[in-house]
């Protein structure tokens, strides 16, 4: 039997609807996808609240048209980094017994004895998931299901929701005659979706670098362990070339930023626009561009060099950081030299389907994966043996 499921992602300068079909015999088949442009949001809200019920419309109507004829009712809502917090406290449970080990229900009770350390936090928990387990100080496990021992520790994360965006959000859906079955963690499924779990068993980083802002996020285990938002992102860029150069925005991201390649093994040495509407041809230097453009890049760099020193997180040789997001990741040369910045080795996200340019549809991909993990595991009886960490998806929620 098929089950169909509708993802809504906020992006920074598009609202995407995505709509996948699973069953027995596919992981997931995208059957319809919409996307609107908007004006995004910052830390403190939308940039054009009176336009977001109308730009969602259009990108939930826009993947209707692939249906079928098919309405779509029901809505599963991913929230922004941006609009979330993550909080990572340890706890510990004592393993009972004549030969204790460790039991699905001991894992229940640690994340019952986490839940009460993370206290009332101001939000809505949307996500959480385990770091590590540990079982009488030995060796850190994900999956600690049969371990034998007297105690059981756990790092357990949780990613909380600010509460204007659910309560906001779900308002807005309602009044346009939709229901929303849940809201997820979009930077949870793109952190799970798009590193590996030997990555993340050895703590790793993942920056998107969006149109309007930049995601930083350290994950360890299953758990996303730190996560911050920077209020820069590509759009800054072209913003500058625009301001600094004196051309009109579409221009300045269109004709330069996305054709600008950073290095020095280059043939394009300037960049012309033509005339239009009476106004005369202009032309400017690689160097005009380029100093525009690396001024900001290094901003950005600073700014995920600070998160990385504020996150307390001991990020060795042995963590590899990623880049994703339309904000740079297009840029021929633009991870090289964010790496050089940094002073890490920054590689490439995974390819994940060729239907989307993964760069631009991490966080969608990442929000739909995360739901279909959560639908199929929570309609399925936990197994055991190999499929333990399937047991913990089901447990977690995601």
């Amino acid at each position: 039997m098929k089950t169909t499921i509708t993802a809504l992602d906020f992006g920074t300068s598009k609202i995407v609807t995505l709509v996948a079909e699973n069953s027995g015999s596919s992981r997931c088949d995208i059957v319809g996808t919409g996307i609107a442009a908007y004006d995004g949001y910052l830390a403190d809200g939308w940039n054009n609240p009176g336009d977001l019920n109308d730009q969602i419309a259009k990108s939930i109507t826009d993947a209707e048209k692939q249906l079928k004829h098919r309405k779509i009712t029901h809505l599963n809502v991913g929230v922004p980094a941006a609009f979330t917090k993550v909080y990572s406290t340890e706890a510990r449970v004592t393993l009972t017994g004549t030969d204790p080990r460790v039991t699905p229900q001991d894992v229940k009770a640690i994340f019952r004895a986490a839940e009460k350390t993370l206290g009332d936090p101001v939000g809505v928990v949307v996500h959480s998931s385990p770091a590590w387990f540990c079982v009488d100080d030995g060796k850190k496990h994900i999956e600690p299901v049969g371990l034998k021992g007297r105690e059981l520790r756990a790092m357990i994360s949780f990613v909380v929701a600010d509460r204007y965006f659910v309560d906001e959000v779900n308002q807005r859906l309602q009044s346009m005659g939709y229901i929303v079955d849940g809201f997820y963690s979009t930077a949870a499924g793109e952190a799970m979706l798009f590193l590996s779990e030997e990555d993340r068993d050895r703590t790793c980083a993942l920056i998107d670098i969006g149109y309007l802002n930049t995601d930083v996020m350290i994950v360890e285990g299953d758990a996303i362990i730190y996560l911050d938002t920077i209020d820069i992102g590509g759009g800054n860029i072209s913003a500058d070339l625009a301001m600094g150069l004196d051309i009109p925005l579409r221009d300045a991201e269109e004709k330069i930023k996305r054709r600008y390649i950073f290095g020095t093994d280059v043939t394009e040495r300037t960049y012309d626009l033509p005339g239009v509407e009476g106004q005369a041809a202009k032309s400017f230097t690689r160097e005009q561009v380029t100093d525009i453009i690396c001024s900001r890049v290094d901003e950005i760099a600073d700014e995920i060099k600070k998160r990385f020193a504020d996150s307390g997180v001991k990020l060795g040789n042995w963590s590899n950081i990623y880049l994703t997001g339309g904000g740079l990741s297009f840029n021929r040369g633009g991870r090289e030299y964010l790496a050089a910045r940094l002073d890490k080795m920054v590689k490439d996200t995974p390819k994940r389907t060729m239907t989307f340019n993964s760069h631009s549809y991490s966080s969608t991909l990442g929000l739909m994966d995360l739901i279909i993990d959560t639908v199929e595991q929570n309609h399925q009886p936990a197994r055991n043996g190999g499929a333990i960490r399937e047991f913990f998806r089901s447990l977690f929620g995601g």
